[in-house]
Formats: C-alpha cells, sequence, structure tokens
C-alpha cells in the first residue's frame, strides 16, 4: 500500500510559504495523487534551486510515489546526510523505504523515531505499516490504534487497519480458527459497512468452513449493489455446488453468464465464464462444457492458464488423465506458482497412479500457498491411502436348513511406501447344524505382499494355511490368494486372479475336506453418461472331481451422485459338472435376474463426527435347472459412524433368499460389526510424532 501523511504535508508546506518561489501546483499535484506531473515540476524547480530542502523533499516523494523507489530512497539517503537531526526527512527516508519494500529496514528505523517522538503520527502510521506487510497483524493493529488515538477518524489510518484486519483473518483461516477470523473481519464494518473487500474474505470463509449457507447469504448481500452482480452470482454458484446441490449451481451460473456484454468488465467476464463452465462439468454435461472451452481456445491462439485450467479440470472429470497433466505442465511453464496448476496436476497424478509426483506437486503448492487447506487435505488424504490399518469384523449367520456360524476376522494392511505393502489376515469360523448335531471350526491365516509394478498395474500376493476342525476328520489345508489389477483404458478396471480355499459355509461341507481352485476373472466399465458395467467370472476345480462355472454381471445407472443412488439390472448364471444335491447345492444350470436400487453414503468421503449408510433391495427371479422360476429378493444394509479421520465403526446385514454355489437353503441372513482404525497418525515412511 503508497502511504500518504497528508497531515504532515499540510503542516510541512504551510511552513514553507515564505518561500520565494510558488510552488503551490506542485503540491497540488501531490495531494491529488497526480506524481508524474509532480516529479516534472519539481525536476522544474531543482534545476533552479537544486539544494532547495522543500523541493528535494517534494521530488523524491513525486518519485517514489510514481514507482520510483530505488532512486527515493537514495534522495532521502542524500537529504538525510544533509539533515541527520530533521525528524521530516527522517520520516520521509522511513516511508520509501516502505516503497522500496525494504521492510526489515524501515522496521528499524520507524522504532528510532518512535523513541524519539512517539506521538508522531506518520511514524506511528508507517510503522504499523511496516509491521503489516511483514505480517505481523496484530502487533500493526495496536500501532494503528496509537496513531488513530493521535488523529481520530484518519481516513488512511482507518484504511490500513482494514487491510490489517483482512490480513490477521487470512492468518486465521489458514489455521483453520474460523470463529476468530468471523470476528475479525466483521469488526471493519464498524468502520465501513458492507465493504466489498471484507464481504468477499467473510463469504471465502464460510466457504472454506462448509458454511455454504452463510456464504450464500453474504454474496446476497454483495449483489445489492448492481456493480457486484455477477461477483454475487458467480459466489452463491460456487455455495451451491459446495453444498452438493449442482443442478442449482448451473441455474445461476447460467444467468450470470447470460448477463456479460460488451461493456462487461474483461476481468468479470472471464471469471462468469469460468463459472458457467465449471458449473457445466460439475453436472456431468460434458459435450457442453467442451463446446464453450473450444470457443475460447479458437479466440486465444495461445490460451491463458484459466482456459487450460478449465481443459485439464475437463479431462480430470472424464478420467482423461494423460490430457490432464499435460494441460497443467503448460499451466505450469507459464506460472511455476500456479495453485490451479499444482494442486490440479496432483490430483491427475494421484488418479493416475502415480503417487510420489503427487506429493510432489501437493507440496509444491503448499511452497507457494502456506497452510492452503485444499492442499494440506489432500496430503493428509494422500497419507491415509499409506498409513497402516487394522480392520476386524465379527458376524452371527443362520439359514432355513438349519446351519448356525459365527465368525471372527482381522486384516492388516502396513505399506512401507507408496509401492509396497505387507498384508496379514486372520479368520476363525466355527459353525454348526442343530438337527444334525454337527460342529466344525477353521482357523484361516493369510500373509502376503501388494506391489505396484506399474502406475496401472498392482501385483496383490497371499499365502497361508487353514487349520480346521470338523466332526469325523483334523486336517491342515494350503491356502492362497493372487491377483493382478490393471487398468487398461480410461473408466475401465481389470482383475486376473486365482484363490485357493475351503468351503466351509457349514459343519457338514467343512468335515468333507473340499478343496476349490477358482480363477477369476473381474471387469468393470464406467461411463462418463452415468452407465456402469461390472462382470465376475469364476472357473472352480474342486478336489472332488467336480467344477464349476460363474458368471455375475451388472448394468447399473447412477440417479443421483450425492448421496450416491443406482438402480439396475443383475444375472447370474452358474453351472456345476457334476450334481450332488445331497452334499452341496450344485445345478447343472443356474440362472437368476433380479432388478436392485442402492444408495450409499460413502465412508470415504464422510467426515468426522457424522454418520454413513449403505442400503440396497432387490428382487427378481431364479431358475433351477428346468423347473419353475422362483421369486427372489435381498435386502442388505450398513450404518456406521465416523469418529476421526483414523477411526469408523458400522454395523451391517443382509438377509436373502437367493441360491448360492455353497448353499442349498434359499433364506440366509448375516449380521455382523466391523471397526477399522488407523494404527499410525501417518504412513510409517514419514516420521511419526
Amino acid at each position: 500500500m503508497k502511504i500518504k501523511f497528508i497531515p504532515f504535508l499540510l503542516l510541512f508546506f504551510t511552513s514553507i510559504i515564505g518561500f520565494s518561489q510558488n510552488m503551490q501546483d506542485g503540491f497540488t499535484y501531490l495531494e491529488t495523487g497526480k506524481y508524474k506531473q509532480a516529479e516534472i515540476f519539481f525536476k522544474e524547480i531543482l534545476k533552479e534551486y537544486p539544494t532547495n530542502k522543500t523541493a528535494r523533499l517534494c521530488y523524491g516523494r513525486a518519485i517514489g510515489l510514481n514507482g520510483k523507489s530505488k532512486k527515493a530512497v537514495i534522495l532521502f539517503t542524500d537529504l538525510l546526510a544533509d539533515y541527520p537531526t530533521d525528524f521530516e526527512v527522517k520520516l520521509n527516508y522511513a516511508e520509501s523505504l516502505l516503497w522500496d519494500k525494504n521492510y526489515a529496514v524501515a522496521k528499524v528505523f520507524y522504532e528510532k523515531l518512535l523513541k524519539e517522538n512517539d506521538q508522531s503520527f506518520p511514524a506511528l502510521l508507517g510503522y504499523a505499516n511496516t509491521l503489516s506487510n511483514l505480517k505481523k497483524f496484530e502487533n500493526a493493529i495496536i500501532y494503528v490504534d496509537k496513531a488513530l488515538e493521535v488523529i481520530p477518524g484518519n481516513a488512511n489510518a482507518l484504511v490500513s487497519k482494514k487491510y490489517m484486519r483482512l490480513g490477521l483473518a487470512n492468518d486465521k483461516v489458514n489455521s483453520q480458527n474460523y470463529l476468530e477470523a468471523e470476528q475479525i473481519l466483521k469488526e471493519n464494518f464498524t468502520d465501513f459497512k458492507n465493504d466489498k473487500d471484507t464481504l468477499l474474505n467473510l463469504a471465502n470463509l464460510y466457504l472454506i468452513s462448509n458454511q455454504t449457507e452463510k456464504a450464500k447469504e453474504t454474496y446476497e448481500i454483495i449483489g445489492k449493489n448492481p456493480v457486484d452482480k455477477l461477483t454475487s452470482l458467480n459466489g452463491i454458484s460456487l455455495s451451491y455446488h459446495l453444498n452438493g446441490n449442482d443442478k442449482e449451481a448451473l441455474k445461476v451460473s447460467k444467468s450470470a453468464f447470460d448477463l456479460i456484454n460488451k461493456n462487461t468488465d474483461e476481468t468479470l467476464k472471464q471469471l462468469t465464464t469460468e463459472r458457467y463452465i465449471q458449473a457445466l462439468i460439475w453436472n456431468k454435461k460434458y459435450r457442453l462444457a467442451k463446446e464453450e472451452i473450444n470457443k475460447l481456445v479458437i479466440k486465444n491462439i495461445t490460451p491463458d492458464n484459466w482456459i487450460l485450467s478449465l481443459r485439464a479440470t475437463l479431462n480430470i472429470y472424464k478420467s482423461d488423465f494423460k490430457k490432464s497433466i499435460a494441460d497443467y505442465n503448460l499451466i505450469l511453464k507459464k506460472d511455476s506458482a500456479s495453485f490451479d496448476g499444482n494442486l490440479g496436476k496432483a490430483n491427475a497424478l494421484k488418479a493416475s497412479g502415480y503417487f510420489n509426483d503427487a506429493y510432489k506437486s501437493a507440496e509444491n503448492t503448499l511452497g507457494f500457498y502456506k497452510k492452503q487447506k485444499d492442499a494440506t487435505n489432500f496430503i493428509k488424504q494422500l497419507d491415509l491411502s499409506f498409513t497402516p490399518y487394522l480392520e476386524t469384523k465379527a458376524s452371527y449367520s443362520f439359514d432355513n436348513g438349519n446351519n448356525e456360524a459365527y465368525s471372527y476376522s482381522a486384516n492388516i494392511e502396513v505399506p512401507f511406501t507408496t509401492k509396497f505393502k505387507v498384508l496379514a489376515s486372520y479368520n476363525y469360523r466355527t459353525t454348526a447344524n442343530s438337527v444334525n448335531d454337527i460342529n466344525a471350526n477353521s482357523n484361516n491365516f493369510l500373509a502376503g505382499i501388494s506391489y505396484q509394478l506399474l502406475n496401472n498395474l498392482t501385483f496383490k500376493g497371499n499365502i497361508g494355511v487353514t487349520s480346521s476342525q470338523a466332526e469325523t476328520t483334523n486336517y491342515n489345508q494350503l491356502l492362497a490368494d493372487f491377483s493382478f489389477d490393471i487398468k487398461p483404458f480410461k473408466l475401465q478396471n481389470l482383475a486376473i486372479g486365482y484363490k485357493r480355499e475351503i468351503q466351509n459355509f457349514n459343519a457338514e461341507l467343512l468335515d468333507r475336506e473340499i478343496v476349490q481352485n477358482n480363477y477369476l476373472l473381474n471387469y468393470s466399465l464406467n461411463t462418463n453418461f452415468k452407465l456402469g458395467w461390472f462382470t465376475q467370472y469364476y472357473y472352480t476345480t474342486q478336489n472332488d472331481n467336480n467344477e464349476r462355472n460363474l458368471l455375475f454381471t451388472s448394468l447399473y445407472y447412477t440417479i443421483l451422485e450425492k448421496p450416491s443412488l443406482k438402480a439396475g439390472i443383475n444375472y447370474q448364471n452358474i453351472s456345476f459338472k457334476n450334481q450332488v444335491p445331497t452334499i452341496y447345492f450344485s445345478p447343472s444350470k443356474f440362472n437368476a435376474v433380479e432388478v436392485f436400487f442402492n444408495i450409499i453414503k460413502d465412508e470415504n468421503v464422510t467426515k468426522n463426527n457424522e454418520w454413513f449408510y449403505e442400503l440396497t433391495a432387490a428382487t427378481g427371479f431364479q431358475y433351477i435347472e428346468n423347473d419353475k422360476k422362483q421369486s427372489t429378493y435381498r435386502i442388505q444394509g450398513k450404518l456406521g459412524y465416523r469418529f476421526s479421520e483414523r477411526s469408523v465403526l458400522n454395523f451391517y446385514g443382509v438377509q436373502s433368499n437367493i441360491a448360492s454355489a455353497t448353499a442349498a437353503g434359499f433364506t440366509f441372513t448375516e449380521i455382523g460389526l466391523r471397526f477399522k482404525w488407523y494404527i499410525f497418525k501417518q504412513p510409517l515412511y514419514k516420521k511419526q510424532d
């Protein structure tokens, strides 16, 4: 901020009225901010009177306020040498240091001035502004208040205090002390009613702290001034988006976009266009967003960074991460400090599986924007992905074949790097049949690793043993689980694997020691038009010389995003080479079709101290061999609570009358409790607190 001590100048100018040369025009130029004219005026004066102190002071102020700060410092340094005890010269020298942004030296010099005269208004205000520029806002406010005690209501001091409050509030926001920041900002309204700068900062505070309704109300106040209508609508649109109402966000943004005309300020035009295209992207109107971006690219042979950022954002939403990263690189080539470039690239790299590079981009963001909330949260969430955790589950199940089972499992995952993890799991299951009076139990232990071979290819391998105690036999068997998880193309996932397991659904099956070798393939396809497709195929060989083919496929449509609401149709086909119905459900042909609805509030996006849930309801028909069709139903649900970033707890339950490849009973029920706890606060490869 340029500082002008007008009261001081008036006093100073009054003291030199007797000067023979009429300099009133020059004084007027300085007072009215016409620094170029003042510079020319006093330069001419100095040609005739080169040693005149007044002319030298005024010329120094003119060139300093006209952007020639270094030249002004030199001039006032010379004046100080000529008049070492002149307080007015000292004040001007100190102010020239501020113009030159030499705040550390200015601070020391102002402190000396205040020892000479602690009631000097220019010294107090200059020192306050120096502290403000050094980001010492609390002390700056103390000294601007002292200046206002000397000259109450001084406009320059009040403006300075406003910006000091804005700076202090911003520090509080960065430290997430939102209530303090809000109180500090509202203090500005005492001196500046409905000040636009303060309202914008207040609205931003509400957005950052997820007080979206308050943000919207604040933007509405801003919009009462017709000049700020577009700014208001752009902010209201963002408020709706952050509150999960993207349809209303687009509606408001479109109304702002339609207000653009040839008289619209270029910056406002850009911001409004940007918000409208963002709103199109939020609503998955990708074709329209692309058309608008292409219009901008055509008008700009070398697209500005904001245009590149929009195109990169569109490609992130479309999962075209390579194109997105390319655009972010172009942005950073032009501006290495770009917030959108650094954090946007971090998001694209993370989604592409380049986790170490994602860390670097996010840390670059914080290098330019200290404590920035989005970048801080990004790193926090990335850390959470690689923090060791323990997950335990206890369940009770029963069916209409009088089978009951109790199960307890524990899984642990310990990442040592972003690529390498150690895995381990334990499961205890005890099952009984009250009719046959058969009991059995099993203890399964598996240990293995997960390793990211390529950014889109991960290997998981577990090997272990099961120890089973059944009615007529006790035995140990090898367990194995190997898979390759692949992302072959955008929006697609493929898993190929092998799994060796023991049939342990009920006590009788455990007693028979049936070993299954499963060769499996999972494939999922998402689209940009809300359709999704998942397919699973199992080919299983068993040590009783039986074989099984199992195909499951699901086609679904996303109706809502938040919470996620999907509806679709499932189809399942099972066939066994040999039919052994007295031992286990093994039809030569089995088909099932169902329609389902699924609603989810994902625990991974649930905030601390909030509930999450999931509910699936399905109904359809199943066809066993050549029998008549039978109606089916399936209900499963989950209700949980996130206690903190490190712990979640949920109950779950499922009931179904759909036949399975292992259960002959048509009604099966299971209820359980699950707890997940992140053992440490951060990954092992980061220093622990």
